[in-house]
């Protein structure tokens, strides 16, 4: 469960405890979507790079190899071999953003698969079921990701729809932590506040939420296209109404700054897809700000990515040899990058913990904001 250490205006600092394996937080997530980082980097390559937290695709996991092969190989954590803790997503987002010719009913979301086509529905119970047989750590509650900007109308119908799925996610939960084929007995339930950029809706949602007292909060649906102010904006209104005694994560951000921004807004868990995927296309984040390694200038430059880190790549390779394989199209380019930004992600967070530690997060984050949203 959720320890509050210390506080640094709504900066939060913490540990969060869980059946495998506590967390220091402030974290970052990293997103290993089918079971594994895009850019060839396994959960055994995670442990060199300060991960504490693997997220895993729920909807991914079901379509290939399915939720019901991982559970008779032992549950995600011993089918990709990272056994630290592990959040499953509930299917939701992906549910909204990759299938095709769905329909929203109170039951769930009957879809075709962008795989083959297929017709498969989900629902609250069907999602839980689903992250039950993966056997993860976190399981995140079904919710309805409504497209920004959105009607207030629809916007406040899917707030009430993503309460009640709330309600059954948890009562399924609570059904299958009690059998005796359950994987993980002990498997947390995060509800997952809703409302898109309508100040009114998120808070009145978050009220309703917290009421069900589950085992962490989310904020879902930004990040999505609105400017980064408004992002701010909407944190900042709901965060007098998010338990204190629960952990919060803000899903799917974002960029270093955008971490920093929300860190000091109150939030201690983040998950993002960026530092893989940009790293994929040559961008390596370094606390100056991010370098595009296909530039001609590193043609020769036989620094490493960042001066004083401490990651796989930077101890042993240069930027003109990492320069010279993405110009190869070699997979390696993208392997030392993503293995680089994913420390760095990882290592930020440190010592953005460091700094609450010692109570000069203020100066940290006026230090660094800047030179961390800077193109090199």
């Amino acid at each position: 469960m959720y320890k509050l250490l210390k506080t640094e205006g709504a900066a939060r600092r913490g540990e969060f405890e869980t059946v495998h394996g506590t967390v220091q937080t402030p974290a970052f997530m990293n997103v290993a979507t089918a079971g594994a980082i895009k850019g060839a980097v396994s959960a055994y390559d995670l442990r060199e790079l300060k991960c504490q937290v693997q997220l895993c695709n729920t909807y991914h996991l079901h379509l290939r190899p399915g939720d019901g092969t991982v559970k008779k190989l032992g549950g995600v954590r011993k089918f990709t071999g990272w056994d630290g803790p592990v959040l499953t997503d509930s299917g939701g987002f992906q549910v909204f953003s990759l299938a095709k010719l769905r329909r929203i009913r109170e039951e769930g979301v009957t879809f075709a698969s962008h795989v083959d086509g297929r017709r498969i529905f989900m629902g609250p119970e069907e999602s839980i079921r689903i992250q039950s047989n993966l056997g993860s750590t976190i399981a995140m509650a079904f919710d309805e990701c409504v497209e920004n900007p959105a009607e207030y109308a629809y916007a406040k119908n899917s707030c009430a729809r993503t309460a009640r799925w709330l309600e059954r996610c948890k009562a399924e939960m609570n059904r299958l932590n009690v059998l005796e084929d359950t994987l993980n007995p002990n498997q947390l339930l995060f509800g997952i506040n809703q409302g898109c950029t309508f100040a009114d809706l998120r808070i009145e949602h978050m009220k309703r939420i917290a009421a069900l007292d589950c085992d962490g909060y989310a904020i879902g649906g930004l990040a999505v296209g609105e400017p980064a102010e408004e992002m701010y904006h909407i944190i900042e209104s709901i965060e007098p109404f998010m338990p204190k005694d629960k952990i919060r994560y803000l899903m799917g951000v974002g960029t270093p700054a955008n971490i920093l921004e929300a860190v000091r807004r109150g939030v201690d868990l983040f998950d993002c897809v960026m530092p893989s995927r940009n790293a994929r296309h040559g961008h390596a984040f370094t606390m100056e700000g991010c370098r595009n390694l296909l530039n001609a200038k590193y043609e020769l430059d036989e620094a490493p990515l960042e001066e004083g880190c401490s990651c796989p790549a930077c101890q042993k390779f240069s930027r003109a040899y990492i320069h010279h394989l993405f110009k190869a199209g070699e997979m390696l380019a993208m392997r030392l990058t993503v293995m680089h930004n994913l420390f760095f992600y990882n290592n930020l967070l440190e010592k953005i913990r460091k700094s609450l530690d010692e109570g000069a997060f203020e100066g940290f984050y006026k230090e660094n904001v800047e030179k961390l949203s800077r193109r090199i």
